[in-house]
């Protein structure tokens, strides 16, 4: 029997663009990866998958999960040099109806509907608190933020650009590295040290506070050389980069109340999964003086299923495709 397929949905990063068919019953077939860096633009990405992967089928509709704010139905990414419009899209490919949306608010639709083998819990597990936000947020090229309202009228995702409010020290280790990115940078946000660059700015940060040599030479190398253990900087990096990621979970939940739970998402927190369950994040999440105890009722998780943006877009598809055209 040929299968028929509902509409495209896609999860577009700075690093990695993903894309995959939905089928009549929602679920997410044939997802494929492409380096976004050996494409001029989105609409090559698209054009390719579909002729490889679709043929003659046509589809209706598209949901796009892109790395950046989304206004006025388009978006110039913010860490990669490419923009796209939904009007582009329709036109380029015929589609009804097409939908850009915040990469993060697609991890919030996906978080309620993942299954248990789909995350793995951060610290003691406990129930979220019914019908509260829940919070998505993660590194990687830069820094997500989303939330998730839980309302009457099913679930609403609200994209946000968390990741570049400001970052707070912890203690004077890391108010010694925030001073040497201010020197840089003027205006230090979260996503300078929660990131890919933010990770190799925080070792060689703590370098200069060690006052040791810097020895590796990219974001790439320190999260090698601290998985193999050894070199003793890049096991330090990683260990505090959990710590203000932590830290940084817990200030952002206080913040919206995300009471229902927060999942952490992101290139580089996978690759952390022990580390972040060692209890440096957890602890950090929980230390907000007067808040401890209501941030201790708050259960946190990393997502460890490989495609959840398209799950949340694939979710997104289906309102889109009851709505009017």
């Amino acid at each position: 029997m040929k299968i028929v397929y509902t509409g495209l949905v896609g999860d577009i990063g700075g690093t990695n663009a993903r894309l995959a068919v939905v089928d009549s019953a929602g679920r997410i077939r044939n997802p494929k990866t492409y380096p976004a860096e050996e494409y001029g633009s989105l609409t090559e990405v698209i054009a390719e998958y579909l002729e490889t992967t679709v043929g003659r089928q046509r589809l209706y509709s598209a949901v796009l999960a892109v790395a950046g704010p989304v206004v006025d139905g388009e978006i110039e990414f913010t860490n990669l040099d490419w923009r796209v419009s939904e009007a582009e899209l329709i036109g380029a490919f015929e589609f009804q109806a097409v939908r850009l949306v915040n990469d993060f608010a697609a991890q919030a639709m996906a978080a309620p509907v993942l299954d248990a083998d789909d995350l793995r819990p951060i610290g003691d597990v406990s129930r979220g608190a019914d019908s509260a936000p829940m919070l998505v947020l993660g590194a990687g090229t830069g820094f997500g933020v989303a939330i998730l309202a839980r309302t009457d009228r099913g679930d609403v995702a609200i994209p946000s650009e968390g990741g570049h409010a400001g970052f707070a020290p912890y203690d004077q280790v890391e108010a010694a590295i925030w001073e040497g990115l201010r020197k840089t940078h003027g205006r230090v946000s979260i996503e300078r040290l929660l990131s890919g660059p933010g990770l190799y700015a925080l070792y060689r940060g703590l370098a200069e506070v060690r006052g040791v040599a810097a020895d590796l030479k990219d974001e790439k190398e320190v999260m090698a050389a601290g998985q193999q253990g050894g070199d003793l900087l890049a096991e330090e990096t990683l260990e505090r980069f959990c710590e203000i990621l932590g830290s940084a979970a817990g200030d952002i939940a206080l913040t919206t109340g995300a009471r229902g739970g927060v999942y952490v998402a992101g290139g580089i927190a996978p690759r952390l999964a022990d580390r972040l369950a060692s209890g440096g994040f957890r602890r950090r999440f929980e230390d907000k003086g007067r808040l401890s105890d209501f941030m201790h009722d708050i259960p946190t998780y990393l997502i460890v299923h490989p495609y959840a943006a398209l799950v949340g877009a694939a979710r997104l598809l289906e309102h889109l495709e009851t709505s009017p055209l």
